[in-house]
């Protein structure tokens, strides 16, 4: 399915609750006391009658899906609730490659984000609030994802790959994924205020 017919189809389940989908689509919330952490990203994987995939961000060739938790504020106000991991960072292929040519680049350009508002770990019910993609016509926000992908360049050339932290980079930041403390691997990160921007929220 090519990704603007998914877009426009996704668009359709916006302010529906996944979790009536669930149960329609029958995918497994809860199994005894464990929960599938993957079950939204399966509903919608359902519902656009596409195979189940169990990779972190299901990749559909020309697009890749990724589900963002939303939250309520005390306002009432609706914030993203967590950064999005993009892609994982392999020092050698980022060294050689410039933005335009970089995985970064290509993940963004593929990426479908649905975000749905988490209310409780109990996952009793969720909306699906907004589908958007990465617009890369806005020329500010794409320099700044530029400059600070050539910031993690210049860092592994002149520091080192373990030199990369989580504090920097504006709008995408390289911090280490998995378990943490003690953790080798590390991947780029969508910052909240970036994918607040990509959601236009």
């Amino acid at each position: 399915m090519e990704r603007e017919i998914a877009v426009q189809k996704l668009k359709q389940l916006e302010g529906q609750d996944l979790r009536i989908l669930a149960d329609k689509f029958a995918v497994t919330v809860w199994k005894g006391d464990k929960k599938n952490k993957g079950w939204a990203g399966h509903v919608i994987e359902r519902y656009l009658e596409l195979p189940i995939n169990s990779s972190q961000s299901p990749n559909f060739g020309s697009w890749e899906l990724k589900i963002v938790p939303l939250k309520k504020l005390a306002n009432g106000e609706i914030t993203v609730k967590e950064t999005m991991a993009i892609t994982m960072i392999d020092p050698v292929n980022v060294l050689q490659k410039p933005f335009e040519e970089s995985h970064l680049l290509s993940k963004l350009r593929k990426a479908v984000v649905c975000a749905r508002l988490f209310e409780s770990q109990q996952e009793v019910r969720t909306l699906l609030v907004k589908v958007a993609t990465f617009d890369l016509g806005n020329e500010k926000i794409y320099n700044q994802v530029r400059a600070d992908y050539e910031e993690t360049r210049e860092t592994i050339r002149t520091k080192g790959f373990e030199a990369l932290t989580g504090a920097m980079g504006v709008l995408v930041q390289p911090r280490t994924k998995g378990a943490g403390h003690g953790s080798t691997s590390r991947a780029f990160y969508a910052r909240t205020q970036f994918v607040t921007k990509i959601l236009g929220l």
